[in-house]
């Protein structure tokens, strides 16, 4: 029994050191604060620990650009602080043709458990940047596959896919093709369309007759193509998604109570399911729709005309 408190002791003192091993890789979001959440950076950090040192790969997505940096560190192993220094992050408020940097640390904290790894902290502007460049709160969470690097980039793409991460802004004006209003002919789209269950993602309540509606792929850019039907009318098939809108101005029935779009998923893109954004604007208000649609469901968004109040005297 004597001989066991040793090892006992030894396996005891191993604990803290594996515990505060930053080595790998890390991903998440990170989401300006007060910034809206429209303003979401998706983050990959690799980190190559060296005592207190570390050496680290900053890649980063916002809206539709990709960056990434080599970037010097620390790591105080007693506050399981992890600092990056001079990290060079888009301005959440930038155009999107012409990005401004505003010049910041990484500040984060090493939280482990069993169940996951995580660092959860901020990007700080630096000094002369406090005012101007607001935090960017984040939390990452360690890649089970630390070993294998496609994984990583394949987990960041299968978030993007499932949550939100992009919203085009005023800027964000460019249109991949303009759909008129008239039905086409596609047998096959058409009949397996009838097949599949409808699922209503939402509602958009309009006080025009007419409107603007714009597609946009949600999250990752991953080779997800659909077709679209207005009130179960074809208006167009095979449409690859991306970060230039796929634009329908349509004008909506009088003699329907709701109007409806629908999204058919022509495939899954790389990354299940198909995603989009869809943006509906009747001259005074945008609304924005995410839709998600699969090889046996479609996705459908209800369009209403809001009825002016009755003033006629009684």
């Amino acid at each position: 029994m004597i001989r066991i408190w040793p090892l006992l002791f030894l396996l005891f003192l191993s604990l803290p050191g594996r515990a505060q091993d930053v080595n790998g890789y890390w991903y998440g979001t990170g989401n300006v604060e007060n910034g809206g959440s429209s303003n979401n950076y998706m983050f990959e950090v690799l980190l190559e620990q060296n005592g207190s040192s570390l050496k680290a790969i900053v890649n980063y997505y916002f809206k539709n650009s990709f960056r990434s940096f080599r970037i010097n560190g620390s790591f105080n192993r007693q506050s399981r602080q992890v600092e990056l220094f001079n990290i060079p992050i888009t301005y959440f408020n930038s155009p999107v043709h012409l990005e401004v940097d505003c010049p910041m640390d990484f500040v984060g904290q090493l939280r482990v458990s069993q169940v996951s790894s995580n660092i959860r902290g901020s990007f700080q502007g630096r000094k002369g940047y406090q005012n101007t460049c607001p935090p960017i709160v984040f939390d990452l969470k360690q890649n089970k596959d630390a070993g294998n690097r496609d994984s990583v980039i394949a987990a960041i793409a299968q978030y993007r896919e499932q949550h939100q991460f992009w919203t085009p802004t005023a800027y964000d004006t460019l249109v991949a093709a303009t759909v008129i209003q008239r039905p086409v002919v596609n047998y096959v789209v058409a009949n397996e369309f009838l097949k599949r269950q409808t699922e209503v993602a939402g509602q958009a309540d309009v006080q025009r007759d007419t409107v603007s509606v714009d597609f946009y792929d949600n999250g990752e850019v991953d080779g997800d193509s659909i077709s679209v039907f207005f009130n179960g009318q074809l208006l167009t098939f095979n449409r690859l998604l991306g970060t230039k809108a796929i634009h329908f101005d349509l004008v909506l029935d009088p003699n329907r109570e709701v109007n409806e779009i629908s999204m058919f998923a022509n495939n899954l893109g790389r990354y299940p399911p198909n995603t989009a954004l869809m943006v509906v604007w009747d001259g005074k208000k945008q609304h924005e729709i995410r839709l998600a649609s699969s090889l046996d469901r479609n996705a459908t968004v209800r369009i209403k005309k809001k009825r002016k109040p009755d003033t006629a005297p009684k």
